[in-house]
Formats: structure tokens, C-alpha cells, sequence
């Protein structure tokens, strides 16, 4: 009866070692190049800042674009630079740059 049973569970643990497949999660975190550092060039004026460099998606891949000075549109404007932010599903998104109005 023991050796019947022992049997048995072995049975059941080869099905059921067999019948799961692996399931494996690949995260692949593939981001641009560093950008090339370039000098900042002198503001045009106190009231302008500076936009850095981002890289934008054209049609099939990233194109990186260099920064430069941009007055804001109102005068309680602040540039939020462009950054990666993680979604609630593990992955990270691009934010492009923009301009956020405070205060």
C-alpha cells in the first residue's frame, strides 16, 4: 500500500514538474547614447534658460537634439527638462521637456 501510494506521488510530482512550462520575463532597458557635451553658450538675455538637449523620436529611431536659450512664454514658466519616468507596469517611458507653468 506504501509503495502504491509512493508511487502515486511521484506520478503526480513528474506531472505536475512537467506540465508547467517556463515562463521567464526579459526586461530590456535600452536607452540612447550619452549626448555630446557641448559649451553652453552665453544667455541672450537674464530672462532666458536654458532647454537642455534630448533626443527625439523620428519615425524609426532617436535623433538627438542640442540644447539652446528659450525665453518662457509667461513669466511664471519653468522648463521641466525631459526625463524617464516608470510606469506602474515595470517599464520606463520618455517625458519630452516642457514648460510648466507655477505659481
Amino acid at each position: 500500500m506504501k509503495k502504491k501510494f509512493l508511487k502515486f506521488l511521484a506520478l503526480v510530482a513528474i506531472v505536475i514538474a512537467t506540465s508547467y512550462s517556463a515562463n521567464a520575463q526579459i526586461y530590456v532597458n535600452v536607452r540612447p547614447p550619452e549626448p555630446p557635451h557641448h559649451e553652453r553658450p552665453a544667455p541672450p538675455s537674464p530672462h532666458h534658460v536654458w532647454v537642455e538637449g534630448e533626443y527625439h523620436y523620428n519615425h524609426d529611431h532617436y535623433e538627438y537634439v542640442d540644447g539652446y536659450w528659450a525665453e518662457p512664454r509667461h513669466p511664471h514658466d519653468v522648463w521641466i527638462a525631459g526625463h524617464w519616468q516608470r510606469r506602474h507596469d515595470g517599464y520606463e517611458r520618455w517625458v519630452p521637456g516642457h514648460w510648466k507653468t507655477v505659481g
